[in-house]
């Protein structure tokens, strides 16, 4: 049987909506609700208002809606695709995984296979392109899942907060040391385990010295071999593109990209985020 793939993933991956309806990637967006109102993760919202609304109310972010996923499939079906491969966020930092598995399994006459990126951001977002890559190249089904599953293992990524407290109140905190902090200043170099989720990478004190510890961690795990880096950053413009700037003098650079990370995940992080992801190429 001849086969249609359609690629899914959502608006965590951070990738530009040009993008996105360039590769023909099918896009669900996480939510974002505040006590008066709910939020389609950047279509309804941008992160600018979560910076400027933080002081009156820390809003609470959900997974996409079911019936949302259900009624995608379900179109995807009627146009005549008969394989979905849907890559998502983290199952250690979202519900969004284990939704689009439960539901997706609903659907009758429709192949769906559910990675767990175990990343986020362009972490996320480079997994998508990748397989977009496979798919353009006539990869069949089987082949580009595996593919994608063993990418996994080449990306890492590593960011830095101004402040923990936006983790702690949404939970999201993992294995990074919640107490560490405030009265010495230090500032944990966070990363995503094996399972997941956060932990403490390296810790550093101060803004400045965690900001060039990033980048001695980054440079290090590069010098193996050929990669791409996207450096993202949450309402701290001036230092990610200092850092994008630095990164592409490095030999084994080959792409950069700059960019701002999703409403959904200014939840979580609040603002001055800088954060690295290491895709290797080889």
């Amino acid at each position: 049987m001849s086969e249609s793939i359609a690629i899914l993933t959502d608006s965590t991956s951070d990738l530009p909506f040009d993008l996105i309806q360039d590769k023909e990637i099918e896009f669900l967006p996480l939510k974002i609700n505040y006590s008066q109102q709910q939020y389609r993760d950047r279509i309804e919202i941008k992160p600018e208002e979560i910076y400027d609304r933080f002081e009156e109310e820390i809003p609470t972010t959900s997974t996409p809606a079911p019936q949302e996923l259900k009624e995608k499939l379900l179109a995807l079906k009627k146009k005549g695709i008969t394989h979905v491969l849907a890559i998502h966020i983290s199952s250690g930092l979202s519900g969004t995984y284990n939704m689009v598995k439960m539901i997706s399994e609903q659907i009758t006459d429709l192949t769906v296979e559910v990675i767990d990126s175990k990343a986020l951001s362009m972490g996320l977002g480079r997994l998508v392109l990748y397989a977009t890559e496979l798919l353009e190249a006539g990869v069949k089904f089987n082949t580009l899942v595996n593919k994608v599953k063993a990418k996994i293992d080449q990306i890492d990524i590593f960011f830095v907060l101004k402040t923990l407290k936006y983790l702690k109140e949404g939970g999201r905190i993992g294995k990074v040391e919640g107490a560490l902090g405030s009265l010495l200043n230090i500032k944990p170099i966070i990363s995503i385990d094996k399972t997941g989720e956060y932990y403490t990478y390296k810790k550093s004190r101060g803004r400045k010295r965690s900001l060039k510890k990033l980048y001695q961690i980054v440079s290090k795990k590069i010098a193996v071999g050929p990669c791409t880096i996207d450096v993202m950053h949450g309402n701290a413009a001036d230092e990610a593109e200092d850092l994008v700037t630095k990164f592409k003098k490095l030999d084994n650079v080959k792409e950069t990209f700059l960019g701002q990370i999703s409403p959904v995940m200014v939840v979580h992080t609040g603002p001055g985020l800088i954060g690295v992801n290491i895709t290797r190429l080889d």
